[in-house]
C-alpha cells in the first residue's frame, strides 16, 4: 500500500478535502452563532390601532433569542401572534442586523356571546373591546357562516333603516335576528334572504305605520308573516240583539 503512490495521493487529497470542509463548517458555524451578529433593529410595519408599541417591545425583549442567522423565524412569528389583537405576523431578515415584522390586526366585527370577538374574516379571537358590536349566538364552528349572514342582513335591511343587534343560529340551522329597535325577526331555515327582503318591503309602509309596538315578526310563512304586538287589545265583540 505504501508503495502505491497513486493510492497515497488520492488519500492525501481526500484528507485535504475533508479538512477544508471541516474548516468551512467551523467557519460557517462561527459566523452564524457568533455574538458579533446580533439583531439590532426591529422594524414594525402595518396599520395598528389596538396593538401598542409597549406590547411589541415586550415581545422583542423577552421572546426573541439568537443571532441574526440563528433566530427562529417561525417562533418569532408565533411570539408576536400571542398578542390578542394580532391576526398575523410576517417576519423577514434584513441584512445586516434587522428584522422586518409586518403585523396584521384583527378587525372586530361582532361579539361571540359573552366570550370573545369575531373578526371580519370570521375568525374568533379573545380580546377586550368597548365597541358597540352585534352579538353572535350560535354553535361552535359557525363563526364564518354568521359573519356571512351579518353582511347579507345588513344589505337586506338597508331600506328599513334598521340594523342587526343580535343574531341567533340554532343547531338545526334556523336563524333569528334581534334588531336595534328591539324587534325580533324569526327567519327560520332556507330562503332567509327572501324573507328579509319581504320584511323590508312591508316595514316602512305597513308595519312601522301601525299604532302599536311590535316586538316580534315571524317571517317563516310562505307568502306572509305574523306579528306580535304586546299592547294591542282587540275591540270587545259586539253582541247582536
Amino acid at each position: 500500500m505504501w508503495d502505491n503512490h497513486q493510492l497515497l495521493k488520492g488519500l492525501a487529497n481526500f484528507l485535504l478535502g475533508a479538512s477544508l470542509l471541516m474548516l468551512l463548517y467551523a467557519g460557517g458555524f462561527w459566523v452564524t452563532h457568533a455574538p458579533v451578529f446580533p439583531v439590532k433593529k426591529i422594524q414594525i410595519q402595518g396599520q395598528m390601532k389596538r396593538v401598542t408599541p409597549e406590547q411589541l417591545r415586550f415581545i422583542a425583549e423577552h421572546e426573541l433569542t439568537g443571532t441574526f442567522f440563528t433566530l427562529d423565524i417561525d417562533k418569532t412569528r408565533a411570539a408576536f401572534g400571542k398578542l390578542p389583537w394580532v391576526r398575523d405576523a410576517q417576519v423577514r431578515r434584513r441584512w445586516p442586523d434587522a428584522l422586518e415584522i409586518a403585523v396584521e390586526e384583527h378587525v372586530a366585527l361582532a361579539r361571540w356571546g359573552e366570550n370573545g370577538l369575531v373578526d371580519s374574516h370570521g375568525d374568533r379571537f379573545d380580546a377586550a373591546s368597548d365597541q358597540q358590536l352585534p352579538v353572535f349566538h350560535g354553535p361552535a364552528g359557525a363563526e364564518k357562516d354568521m359573519t356571512a349572514m351579518l353582511a347579507r342582513l345588513r344589505q337586506g335591511l338597508k331600506p328599513t333603516g334598521l340594523a342587526p343587534k343580535d343574531i341567533w343560529l340554532s343547531p338545526r340551522r334556523a336563524w333569528q335576528v334581534g334588531l336595534d329597535n328591539d324587534l325580533k325577526l324569526d327567519l327560520g331555515r332556507g330562503d332567509v334572504e327572501l324573507r328579509v327582503e319581504r320584511f323590508a318591503l312591508y316595514w316602512k309602509d305597513k308595519l312601522a305605520a301601525l299604532p302599536y309596538h311590535i316586538d316580534y315578526v315571524d317571517m317563516r310563512y310562505p307568502n306572509g308573516f305574523a306579528v306580535r304586538m304586546p299592547d294591542y287589545k282587540a275591540p270587545p265583540a259586539q253582541v247582536k240583539k
